[in-house]
């Protein structure tokens, strides 16, 4: 079979099944592992697919999933302390800081030093950090979600009407062009929206294989935020968002 059948097949294969494996494609397409990761390879860069260990996913790909946070705190680390040091950089004197829930937000905290600002969180384990480390820290009311360590609810979204933030740094789940930030949780999505459209100032933690991901809700569009995050491979976010990329 030809190179440009092959893509073709791959392809018209990820739209009706989103993703598939190195095992599927090899079977199908009857050639070697070597090939198909070739192929793989060249569609990644064209900005086709998604090529992911062992195998691929579409441009785009949708998932309900949401990993607990235990199994979230080890993935991409690297990349998570680079983008959460660029993130405490910002941190000003005076400055009221929202810090959301999630393990990339979390790692902030392991590299704050202003102590003159005061933080605000919906963290059960960054409050704990915060107060730890001799920081100003109050925690948001409302229901413990356990899987995230997120307090979210209709008691936290009250508990955040009276603040002015002057930045916000939020974790999301999905990035793309088509969704925005989004994530799986609609009580979750809901305290987000709320604490962003407060900030004079948010910005969005997130590595680079948050993004072409779509979860069930949008909690903001791209414009309402800058992300910081690693390398892109694929540069066309910079046409709709401010990006700060870190090495």
């Amino acid at each position: 079979m030809l190179t440009q059948d092959r893509h073709c097949a791959i392809l018209n294969l990820l739209k009706t099944k989103s993703s598939v494996t190195l095992l599927e494609l090899t079977t199908l397409l009857n050639t070697s592992e070597s090939t198909i990761r070739r192929d793989l390879t060249a569609l990644d860069k064209a900005g086709k697919l998604r090529k992911v260990y062992g195998g691929a996913t579409s441009i785009d790909f949708y998932t309900a999933d949401e990993k607990d946070i235990h199994t979230k705190h080890d993935l991409q680390i690297t990349e998570k302390n680079l983008i959460a040091k660029k993130a405490a950089s910002l941190v000003k004197p005076h400055d009221l800081i929202y810090i959301d829930a999630g393990t990339t937000t979390e790692l902030i905290i392991d590299h704050l030093t202003e102590k003159k600002a005061t933080y605000i969180t919906n963290g059960i384990i960054h409050a704990q950090k915060l107060t730890d480390k001799g920081f100003k820290a109050f925690i948001i009311g409302g229901q413990l979600k356990k899987s995230t360590g997120a307090i979210i609810g209709t008691t936290s979204i009250e508990n955040l009407q009276p603040y002015n933030f002057t930045k916000g740094f939020f974790g999301t789940n999905g990035i793309s062009l088509q969704a925005g930030f989004s994530t799986p949780d609609s009580v979750e999505a809901c305290v987000k929206k709320t604490a962003l459209k407060h900030c004079q100032e948010a910005y969005i933690l997130a590595d680079s294989t948050k993004f072409d991901q779509i979860t069930p809700i949008t909690f903001a569009n791209l414009e309402d935020a800058i992300i910081i995050t690693d390398i892109l491979k694929d540069k066309k976010y910079l046409d709709y968002t401010n990006i700060m990329e870190v090495l």
